[in-house]
Parts: structure tokens; C-alpha cells; sequence
């Protein structure tokens, strides 16, 4: 009788501990299910470059001696003053931010011996009509 009364216990907690585990696997699921919902998003639109950064622009004569004298976007002056200023060495080793500026820069600059990026930019967009 002992065994009559154990098998019928046994298939009980089986089930019994089935189930949890069923809903354990189920919660992970749904919660899987939820995340790439949330993540998609709506077909972009190719980015289209803003008109006025890609208009050609004239450098001033100091501006030229470093970029060239033919008209080029706001984009291209920076590429060139950037190519120019990494072939020639110019950012401060101790402090990249800052640019030390040759004889060429120093026109540019506005007689500054040493600016930073961000006036930089500032200095350049001065040269440019």
C-alpha cells in the first residue's frame, strides 16, 4: 500500500513543479518578445547635407596659402586645415586640443601664436566669403 499511496503524489509534484518552470520559461519569453517591439523604429529617411555647409565659399589670401585658392564648402576648409595642421604636426603634444600655429595659421588666427579647435573654426568661418 505504500506504493499505491506514493504514485499518485509523484505525478502530482511532477506537474506541480512543471508548472512553475513553464511559467518561468514563459515570463523570459514574453519579455524577449516586448524588447525588439519597442526597439523598432520608423524607416528613416536618408540624411540629407544641410545646403548652406555645402555652398562653395572663396578663402581670403591667408586662408589660401593653406587650403588653395578655388572655392570650396565650409566642410572641405576644415578637412584641409586639418590635413595641414596633422601633416605639419601642429596640435600641442601635451594638450591635443589646443593647435600652435605656424607663420601660414598665424595669418589665420589673426596673429594668435596658439588656439583652440573650437576657435579655430570660429577664426576660419572670418576667412571665408
Amino acid at each position: 500500500m505504500a506504493t499505491a499511496k506514493k504514485t499518485p503524489a509523484a505525478p502530482a509534484k511532477k506537474a506541480a513543479a512543471a508548472k512553475p518552470a513553464a511559467a518561468k520559461k514563459a515570463a523570459p519569453a514574453k519579455a524577449a518578445a516586448a524588447k525588439p517591439a519597442a526597439v523598432k523604429k520608423a524607416p528613416a529617411a536618408p540624411r540629407k547635407p544641410n545646403a548652406a555647409f555645402m555652398k562653395a565659399m572663396t578663402p581670403s589670401a591667408a586662408l589660401a596659402a593653406v587650403v588653395g585658392a578655388a572655392p570650396l564648402p565650409r566642410t572641405e576648409v576644415t578637412k584641409k586645415v586639418w590635413d595641414y595642421i596633422k601633416k605639419l604636426d601642429l596640435q600641442d603634444p601635451a594638450n591635443r586640443r589646443m593647435i600652435n600655429a605656424d607663420d601660414k595659421l598665424k595669418a589665420v588666427f589673426g596673429g594668435k601664436a596658439q588656439v583652440s579647435m573650437f576657435e579655430m573654426t570660429k577664426l576660419i568661418s572670418d576667412h571665408l566669403k
